[in-house]
């Protein structure tokens, strides 16, 4: 087992109770629940060009993620995707990250049970009761090839952090300077936060087509 994941087993088990649900992470790095609406304070947001992309070194969190999809013929037809019907899942996790590295473990995870994805900063691998072990290029052609299921996990680090990805258009930020939104492609983010806490508590990422991506954040460390 190695230091990082060590320290992070160590941390996790300090400031989570479902350390019985999550004891064993993914060798060589990482990866309650409570859900709050996005606060209407919100609307005083004000767009910043100045906002850098500058996202945490290295932390440790853990929550629940909720997915939405559409299904079937009528999600390629609607534009908006409200008359596509739609399937759903949901797993809690643990995320541990260092640089460009990071590791998830999803207990109840969308279908496939319990389920591990590590990425290296070049290749990303899944292995699950359901899949066993598959490999991809990135994180998000991966977690679609093994479920099904569309979630921006490469921009994540960074909104985790509290900070637009490098790729982000149109961020907006609050009196207190923190990100509450921002766009990366197809995906369109907002966030919350606990009081006067500069690294948000939940993201909900959506895309035009009827995808969703809700994810509460206890931050373990930082």
């Amino acid at each position: 087992m190695s230091t990082f994941l060590s320290t992070a087993l160590s941390i996790h088990n300090k400031n989570s109770k479902k350390s019985a649900l999550l004891a064993t992470l993914v060798s060589g790095a990482l990866l309650s629940t409570g859900c709050q609406s996005i606060p209407s304070s919100q609307a005083d947001a004000t767009t910043t060009p100045t906002l850098q992309a500058q996202k945490l070194e290295s932390f440790t969190i853990n929550g629940k993620i909720g997915v939405t999809t559409p299904t079937g013929p009528s999600a390629a037809s609607s534009a908006d995707g409200s008359n596509a019907s739609k399937q759903g899942g949901s797993a809690f996790y643990t995320w541990g990250q260092e640089d460009n590295r990071f590791a998830i473990e999803l207990m109840g995870a969308l279908g496939i049970g319990k389920t591990n994805i590590e990425y290296d900063g070049q290749t990303a691998t899944l292995v699950s009761e359901k899949t066993g072990s598959l490999s991809a290029e990135d994180p998000e052609a991966l977690l679609q090839k093994a479920t099904g299921w569309q979630a921006p996990i490469s921009q994540m680090p960074y909104w985790i952090s509290g900070r637009s990805a490098p790729s982000d258009t149109a961020p907006q930020v609050d009196s207190q300077n923190r990100l509450i939104s921002s766009v990366n492609g197809n995906w369109s983010a907002k966030f919350a936060y606990d009081g006067n806490n500069k690294l948000p508590n939940k993201i909900i990422a959506t895309q035009p087509q009827g995808q969703k991506v809700v994810m509460t954040i206890n931050h373990l460390s930082q």
